[in-house]
């Protein structure tokens, strides 16, 4: 409203039901303020609360997924985050189990933008800071050893990225010391990003994309596999395995389904399929549950893992402090891929593998030359915090 005093031309708001912690301002109480007056916007306050129903429905069904904020924060003059990244960093803590350290990731995101430069905190760059806040908290790392050149850190890959220049540059530069020490003697990126990448053959990207998925790629999920090569891999290898899921309902995709239950899947136009579920067994020692259906009437059973049982865990020898033979996991997550095998040599700089948290992917690099004696944990992996992943012959 004092923006609208002072003039401005346009403002960002929220739908009501979508608005407030993390969110914009609502827009209904905007239009609200400034009925009557030089500066009424002219939007319909009825049409405004029909959206706004509609979205709180919608809200309900992504409740998971929220962050548990549920009053106003000025933690946010500490920290500084963009309200987007409160939320996705919210949860990224909360997969790597650091939900409840949130305070001290909230002061070392603070830190890190300050040893950063200050940078300006937008996506994507919002998200580099929060990589390297979880990485600090969960290997235990302080400012003073991450700009110390003569103490080794496993950076994430976003982080590398930045101080490359691969967003740009800041005003004034990165922090020279720290930007050596990330990219350990890679040449930075000095002009725009853009002007250095090479030309892609959209033709070829699209066969090289077909043969990765097995199936037709169109316009669409070929700029998928353009922009995020992984995650599209990813998302076709879950969908040969499970079918087009996009087409549950989203309460089903997300809950399941009650005995009893019916749902429609539109396949296609004019294709439709009619599923009920009638009953789900109990599961047997190996956790599979036998689920009994009707697909268009016609009765079926399969067999599937309870994903509501959790399986016992591989137990992941420890990391030994000190011992420069042992390569340790600096965070919790999932290895995604292994870039060595038992008696290959290795030299200083080489990769031996690739840790992927939520969203954040960090490359594990050799500190020196030497012989790989084990491979502890293969790709697929979930290991914690200074677990052992790689043994060195010594």
């Amino acid at each position: 409203l004092a923006a609208a005093d002072a003039g401005v031309d346009a403002a960002d708001a929220a739908v009501d039901a979508l608005s407030g912690l993390t969110s914009q301002p609502p827009l209904g109480s905007i239009v609200a303020a400034l009925e009557h007056q030089e500066r009424a916007t002219g939007l319909d306050r009825a049409a405004i609360r029909d959206l706004s129903t509609y979205w709180e429905g919608v809200r309900r069904m992504y409740r998971p997924f929220e962050p548990d904020i549920r009053s106003g924060n000025a933690e946010v003059y500490l920290h500084e985050m963009p309200g987007g990244q409160v939320t996705n960093l919210r949860a990224q803590a909360r997969s790597m189990g650091l939900e409840n350290r949130w305070p001290e990731v909230a002061a070392t995101y603070a830190e890190v933008n300050d040893m950063f430069g200050d940078i300006i905190k937008v996506t994507p760059t919002s998200k580099v800071v929060g990589d390297m806040a979880l990485a600090m908290v969960s290997a235990g790392l302080t400012r003073a050893q991450v700009e110390d050149p003569d103490v080794d850190v496993a950076f994430p890959d976003s982080v590398v990225g930045l101080m490359r220049g691969e967003i740009g540059q800041p005003p004034g530069g990165f922090p020279e010391g720290l930007r050596r020490k990330v990219l350990k003697g890679a040449e930075p990126i000095t002009t725009r990003p853009g002007a250095v990448l090479d030309p892609v053959n959209l033709k070829a990207a699209r066969a090289e994309a077909e043969e990765t998925v097995g199936q037709k790629v169109d316009d669409e999920d070929l700029c998928s596999w353009l922009l995020y090569p992984k995650v599209y891999a990813d998302y076709m290898e879950r969908r040969a395995t499970f079918g087009p899921m996009r087409v549950l309902p989203t309460p089903t995709f997300f809950y399941g389904m009650e005995p009893g239950e019916e749902v429609l899947a539109d396949l296609q136009p004019g294709v439709t399929l009619v599923i009920r579920l009638q009953a789900v067994s109990e599961p047997d020692e190996k956790g599979d549950v036998r689920v009994f259906f009707e697909l268009n009437g016609q009765p079926r059973m399969i067999r599937t893992a309870d994903r509501r049982i959790t399986a016992s865990a591989l137990k992941v020898e420890k990391a030994e402090e000190g011992n420069p033979n042992h390569l340790a996991a600096p965070m919790p997550g999932i290895i995604a891929s292994v870039a060595v095998q038992p008696g290959q040599q290795v030299h200083a700089g080489d990769m031996l593998l690739t840790l992927e948290a939520m969203k954040m992917e960090t490359a594990l690099h050799a500190e020196r030359d030497g012989k790989v004696e084990r491979v502890v944990t293969p790709a697929g992996t979930q290991v914690d915090a200074k677990d052992l992943l790689v043994v060195f012959e010594g």
